[in-house]
């Protein structure tokens, strides 16, 4: 130990913000399922897949 008296390095207590922050929630934010998330990025990854196909010609 550093021996200083009552002073907090870090760990637990340095992270209770970040996490009070996260959890709470914003009435503003966009509200979205996440199946509707993973459906789009599964989506989204096809798209690009398709893309680089088309563009280099590869046949499958």
């Amino acid at each position: 130990m550093s021996g200083s008296s009552g002073e907090n390095t870090g760990g637990l207590m340095s992270s209770a913000g970040l996490v009070r922050y996260f959890d709470a929630e914003d009435s503003n934010a966009i509200q979205m399922d996440p199946r509707t998330v993973v459906v789009v990025s599964v989506a989204l990854g096809i798209f690009v897949h398709m893309l680089g196909i088309w563009a280099h010609g590869i046949s499958i």
